[in-house]
């Protein structure tokens, strides 16, 4: 009997050491070859230096063309018997080709946070105003929420997001799955061997800079934040890393003022644990941040805001402090890194957050069950869906037949 097919769609390539969506891209491809699937993997993008190389745990990968018949071809050869969409855009531009040629596949969305609302956080926030539940009547969320109706099953990664979906949206729980980012036993174990108090310093602040709210988080310490801690810890630095950094973010690089842009991290491990505090003053965004969780698994407090630390600690206390104001976080970062008695509190609190929280065994046999049941109920889970059946109706309709018209366009140099 042959081993099922997975077919993993995405506009990016898997690049673990520049972002959590990297890493749990990589968590996704390893589970489900634990569970004997062949991964097969697609993406619209050029070949990327940083990319992880798949052939390595082999895993096959192609580039695909939008709007272009030649998907059609290798979707309809590959006959997968399930397919895994990197964000709702993917599904939106391949999600009617698959249903066209491979029908009894099982199709599945993973988000990695939720568009529509760290869309309309930006724009509230890029506006000087209060978020309302209102704002969300967008058009990233129609485009959005239709793309999690027309799949079998989508992966979030938030709980709080899940809520959203289920009470504001009115998403079908069947449809739905919780799954944030994973931590392996192996790290949980080795927490005890993590940098001490007395052999880390300075500040630290991590994250790709392709993602909008990390942009503006180094704007936020550059300007708001680190002038004033600066004053109350002179000695200390503000150690910033990231992938892809811009022009715009390397000119912010001051070390007279103690303010370093270093690029790209060889090692996230490395420079978090060696770092006695996190910063990240996040104004906007959602999902899981993984620079947080990070944070935890390296044995580093950090201060954050709400909005940072949306849906990450449960009922559990931080690892540090969650302050919305400047004042309030400027002095929260100053003294976990001065008061060594606090700190140690503070990283058993992130210990206890990854511990019951994250870690893999707590999520993995829930997802193959639900893949399992989906596989064996595939019909029965549709028939329920009607919204679904209907969406997906008018994109092989409309979108499908849009695509194609594209494509004869392209083919004639209009």
């Amino acid at each position: 009997m042959q081993n099922p097919k997975l077919l993993i769609i995405s506009s990016v390539w898997v690049e673990p050491q520049s972002s959590a969506a990297g890493s749990r891209m990589l968590q996704l491809i390893r589970f489900f070859q634990s569970e004997g699937y062949e991964v097969v993997y697609a993406s619209t993008a050029s070949a990327s230096e940083f990319a992880f190389d798949l052939k390595k745990i082999d895993v096959a990968s192609h580039i695909v063309l939008l709007n272009d018949s030649s998907f059609d071809a290798f979707v309809k050869g590959l006959q997968p018997d399930a397919v895994l969409f990197d964000r709702f855009m993917v599904e939106e531009q391949f999600g009617s080709r698959v249903s066209a040629h491979c029908p009894d596949a099982v199709k599945i969305l993973d988000t990695e946070d939720l568009h529509c609302l760290r869309d309309v956080r930006k724009n509230a926030y890029k506006k000087g105003l209060a978020f309302q539940m209102d704002m969300l009547f967008s058009e990233v969320a129609k485009r959005e929420i239709a793309s999690i109706f027309r799949c079998d099953l989508t992966l979030m990664i938030s709980e709080f997001e899940i809520m959203l979906l289920e009470d504001f949206f009115r998403v079908d729980k069947s449809l739905l799955h919780y799954l944030p980012i994973l931590i392996d036993q192996k790290a949980i174990a080795e927490f005890d061997k993590r940098a001490s108090f007395a052999k880390r310093k300075d500040f630290v602040f991590i994250g790709n800079f392709l993602h909008e709210p990390n942009w503006n988080c180094v704007q936020v310490l550059k300007t708001e934040i680190w002038p004033e801690l600066r004053k109350r810890l002179p000695e200390a630095k503000m150690q910033i890393y990231g992938a892809y950094p811009s022009q715009k973010v390397l000119q912010l690089h001051n070390p007279a003022e103690h303010f370093f842009i270093n690029g790209r991290a060889e090692s996230a491990d490395e420079v978090i644990e060696q770092s006695r505090v996190l910063l990240a003053p996040i104004r906007f965004g959602a999902g899981i941040k993984g620079k947080l969780l990070e944070a935890m698994v390296c044995g580093t407090p950090s201060v954050t805001t709400s909005i940072g630390a949306e849906a990450m600690p449960g009922n559990l206390p931080w690892n540090g402090f969650i302050c919305d104001d400047n004042e309030g976080f400027v002095n929260a970062a100053a003294v976990l890194y001065s008061d060594e008695m606090l700190w140690s509190e503070a990283q058993q609190k992130g210990i206890e957050i990854v511990s019951q929280r994250f870690s893999e065994d707590l999520f993995l046999p829930d997802l193959r069950s639900k893949i399992e049941t989906l596989r064996d109920n595939l019909t029965a889970h549709r028939q329920k869906n009607f919204i679904g059946a209907m969406l997906q109706h008018h994109t092989m309709q409309s979108t499908y037949y849009m695509s194609k018209w594209i494509e004869e366009k392209n083919k004639k140099g209009v």
